[in-house]
């Protein structure tokens, strides 16, 4: 089946934007569902109230010119009880932008940094930030409903290739970069730097935490995907089972599958408390055999995302296909075209999906159903135990197959 087209968001195009720089390379959505952020190539992200996009999908048909928008909006107010309607904004981060992500969290105390210079966020109120990794190796925090820079962090030597926050409201924000390395900033402490994680031989290509923010999964320019403990900072374990660079990871909502893709064009689904491999998706037929990993170049996996029913995927591989998938089916469900992919991601209720091309964006509708009884049961389960505790539950053997999405 074809996907459905829901609508498209153009950037505004002059001669020199065919040239090299125009990549989209992340695309994002604010977790409460009010913004979508993503880089129109070189220096330009663009925030705008989601909402707004699905509204002028309806009354203007699927194209949306990112200079055709509506007037700009007063600002998102956090102390009332009645709060206005969010705002766009245009933001120059200075240089390329390669990621993005979200954060939000209402702090529990004041921060411990008295510059007033260097501390920008409003403790007490609830925060909004987007982070955005650049080419130079810096991480510019910013303030969404104003478009205002808050902070500036510098310690990473490479470009910053992926970005993401801890799921749990804590501001604790991870970056993976070029320069093999993970670092782990709080931004409840004005942007101090924690820790950071070496393991990497070679470049960093992503991060993604549990739902639980209790682990880490990294994946980069080796075969291996490597997941950390967040409360040691240490190592707990590397997956082995690509046969060429791994490039994106996710997890599932209820934390029990992680989603890897990798340039062998295989999309694999983990259970990442016991490192199996539980489903493999190929986007090449037949696969290609380990000696020849990559297959062809063509068929290269570059994104991976879970729905947030826990039971579809989404990939973009270099074949120009976006493919939604079933995570108990061979094949894929729907299919879309999409020339040029680069990266895509699940809005927040998981209706539609964001695909990001040449400093654009195209969204489709995602295969919707009403999720079973028995899968509700077993994602509500698979939130609190991880596989070991599973397995010792009194239950029929068929029924710890399904708790552990062996079946």
């Amino acid at each position: 089946a074809r996907s459905r087209t829901v609508g498209e968001l153009l950037a505004p195009t002059s001669p020199f934007d065919k040239k090299c720089g125009r990549e989209n390379w992340t695309v994002a959505f604010a977790p409460d569902g009010s913004y979508l952020a993503w880089s129109q190539g070189h220096r330009i992200v663009k925030l705008v109230p989601w909402a707004q996009c699905l509204n002028n999908f309806l009354l203007h048909g699927t194209k949306n010119g990112t200079n055709a928008v509506s007037p700009r909006l007063p600002r998102h107010g956090s102390d009332g009880s009645q709060k206005n309607k969010p705002c766009e904004h245009i933001i120059d981060c200075g240089d390329i932008v390669w990621s993005l992500a979200f954060g939000s969290s209402v702090p529990e105390k004041q921060s411990r940094c008295v510059n007033v210079e260097w501390h920008r966020l409003q403790f007490g109120q609830d925060q909004l930030l987007l982070a955005t990794g650049l080419n130079n190796g810096r991480i510019k925090i910013w303030d969404v409903y104003t478009g205002k820079l808050l902070l500036n962090l510098m310690d990473h030597t490479e470009v910053v290739r992926d970005l993401t926050f801890a799921p749990d409201g804590s501001l604790i924000l991870v970056s993976a970069s070029r320069d093999k390395t993970l670092r782990v900033w709080d931004l409840k402490d004005d942007g101090n730097m924690m820790k950071v994680l070496r393991g990497h031989p070679n470049w960093v290509y992503g991060c993604a935490f549990s739902p639980d923010s209790s682990i880490l999964c990294s994946v980069g320019a080796s075969k291996a995907v490597f997941l950390w403990d967040m409360d040691k900072y240490c190592m707990l374990r590397k997956l082995e089972g690509h046969h060429n660079d791994v490039v994106a990871c996710e997890f599932s909502p209820d934390g029990a599958l992680l989603a890897t893709a990798s340039y062998d064009t295989r999309v694999y689904v983990w259970d990442p408390h016991i490192g199996v491999i539980l489903r493999e998706f190929g986007h090449l037929f037949p696969p290609p055999t380990p000696i020849f990993a990559g297959g062809a170049n063509d068929r290269w996996v570059r994104c991976v995302c879970f729905s947030h029913d826990g039971l579809h995927l989404a990939s973009l591989a270099d074949d120009r296909m976006v493919r939604f998938w079933r995570i108990d089916e061979e094949y894929p469900v729907q299919v879309a075209p999409l020339n040029n992919g680069l990266c895509c991601t699940f809005s927040t209720d998981g209706s539609v999906l964001a695909a990001g091309q040449d400093g654009s964006v195209h969204f489709w509708a995602t295969p919707r159903q009403v999720c079973s009884l028995q899968h509700l049961c077993r994602m509500a389960i698979r939130r609190l135990l991880p596989t070991s505790h599973v397995r010792n539950l009194p239950v029929p053997c068929k029924v710890l197959q399904f708790l552990c999405y062996q079946v």
